[in-house]
């Protein structure tokens, strides 16, 4: 049974061990290695901003809407295609989400569209 529940500090050492996991790793933005105490510092100020999906009471994944609306959504690859990630973005309420999604990762990209969302911009940067 998927079960959408408030971060808690037993939640917080699986959102960093699965934010630094390489399998999940790449879809992000920002790829640098989270050290313990970058995460329990950032964790110290905005741990009421992440939501965590429980199967059988194992946590499965997560949901982050930062102060400017942004969704971060991170399924651990044993959980995905089981509706994980869904049920944390249909746990959301804030109107005004939005997410920022590599081109190339399409999982997110599908997900975010099935929950509704449209593509609305495209970031172009120099390489």
């Amino acid at each position: 049974m998927v079960n959408v529940v408030h971060n808690k500090r037993k939640y917080w050492d699986f959102i960093r061990n699965l934010r630094n996991d390489s399998r999940v790793k790449k879809g992000f933005i920002q790829q640098h290695e989270i050290s313990l105490d970058e995460h329990y510092d950032h964790m110290g100020h905005c741990a009421a901003t992440y939501r965590i999906c429980l199967i059988e009471d194992k946590p499965a994944g997560y949901a982050r809407v930062d102060y400017s609306g942004d969704i971060s959504v991170c399924v651990h690859p044993d959980y995905q295609k089981q509706g994980v990630g869904t049920a944390l973005i249909e746990d959301i309420s804030y109107s005004d989400a939005f997410a920022k999604i590599k081109i190339e990762n399409e999982a997110s990209l599908r997900l975010f569209e099935k929950c509704g969302f449209k593509k609305k911009y495209y970031i172009m940067e120099k390489e």
